[in-house]
């Protein structure tokens, strides 16, 4: 028996289930595997041999389970410890799995480059292979990554409409800071100008952690725009920080399991900047955390994002029958005009513990807006066209 166990970890995404029903739907169609496995919550549940059948899953199933958001195995952040990589393997050897597929971001592509490597030193028939996952589109090497369009494509809608809401409003708010996930990268907080038509839309002005903060200079620079529009729409990455490494509102925050700031506890970048001016200029202020709603708002999915979902699971399940492993499946685009993606393959040595951060060149001088290049990386990414609306 040669059974394709697949695991879902770290945060979801609304197309994590996409890349699952492509696994599943291209693994029944090779020979060389007898059986999909499924373990619940990850890594986690395969050491506790906690697992589904997901051989017999039909077409009609698999097409729901593509159209679904979250992880439906369950997904788990649970480090994974030196030791716990040998009792993996013998939990495959038990159990007869010959090929692993972990989906996930960066975290769970090192773990999948440990795995093959322990497996090829003692001579294991075992292929293990890496399928990307993130909203945060921070893998290296891939174009971009399953999950980012659609996340993009939330926050491009976020943006214009509370935007909107917020122009209507003027006689009475000043200020709506937007907070966007994004523990390191801009890539989300970027997204937020894909929706914007006229060079007054929200967002006016845009921070992302690649570019250090400056208080002084964020200062002045909303003040400038609410002197002149009577309201100012600012969209700040999560982990904006200052030249010294600082986080921005998260000063003594507590941390996870694995060292990370809990921003569920901390202040927050959008809450502090919120206070800040408030304090500065008496304005009227609004912090917006949308947090993990539009990490799995199916509403906001991208056609062109699930699709690319799917495919990068059939080319998993294609490269693993194949005898591949130590691997990432990766998104290439052959051409721009047109839009044109197709599934490729990278070491996952030239991935592992490598972050892919928001190129300098996507933002302006003055780092407070992205460039036309980010709109031509970005926009066909988040799929149809927005929603038009009518200005009177």
């Amino acid at each position: 028996m040669s059974t394709l166990l697949i695991g879902q970890t770290g945060g979801p995404t609304a197309v994590i289930n996409a890349t699952l029903a492509g696994l599943i739907a291209e693994a029944q169609q090779q020979s060389t595997i007898t059986a999909v496995w499924g373990m619940r919550h990850g890594l986690e549940g395969l050491l506790g041999e906690q697992f589904v059948d997901l051989s017999s899953l039909t077409a009609a199933q698999l097409e729901l389970l593509a159209q679904t958001p979250a992880a439906a195995l369950g997904s788990s952040r649970r480090k994974i410890a030196p030791e716990d990589y040998p009792q993996i393997l013998d939990l495959c050897r038990k159990h007869d799995v010959r090929y692993l597929a972990l989906i996930g971001g960066n975290g769970t592509m090192t773990v999948c480059q440990q795995l093959a490597a322990q497996a090829a030193a003692a001579d294991m028939e075992f292929s293990v292979i890496g399928v990307p996952k993130t909203i945060d589109n921070d893998l290296a090497v891939t174009d971009h990554c399953p999950g980012y369009g659609s996340a993009a494509r939330f926050l491009a809608l976020a943006a214009r409409d509370t935007g909107r809401d917020l122009a209507a409003m003027t006689t009475f708010d000043d200020v709506l800071i937007l907070e966007a996930l994004g523990r390191h990268t801009g890539w989300l907080a970027a997204a937020s100008a894909l929706g914007k038509s006229e060079p007054d839309d929200a967002p006016h002005l845009i921070y992302v952690p690649e570019v250090a903060f400056d208080e002084t200079q964020f200062l002045d620079d909303a003040h400038r725009i609410h002197s002149r529009l009577g309201h100012v729409f600012i969209v700040v990455g999560e982990g904006i920080r200052y030249a010294d490494g600082t986080f921005v509102g998260q000063q003594g925050a507590p941390r996870d399991t694995m060292g990370r700031v809990l921003y569920s506890a901390a202040q927050g970048a959008s809450t502090y900047l919120a206070n800040l001016l408030r304090e500065r200029y008496g304005w009227q202020t609004r912090p917006l955390r949308p947090s993990l709603v539009g990490r799995d708002f199916s509403a906001c999915v991208s056609a062109t994002d699930r699709a690319e979902a799917y495919q990068v699971g059939q080319a998993a399940a294609r490269h693993l029958a194949d005898g591949h492993s130590g691997v990432m499946i990766t998104l290439e685009r052959p051409t721009d005009q047109p839009y044109t993606t197709q599934p490729g393959m990278v070491s996952l040595a030239r991935v592992a513990g490598v972050e892919k951060l928001l190129p300098l060149c996507y933002m302006d001088d003055a780092g407070t807006m992205v460039t036309p290049a980010f709109y031509d990386y970005a926009q066909p990414l988040i799929g149809d066209p927005l929603p038009p609306i009518l200005r009177l």
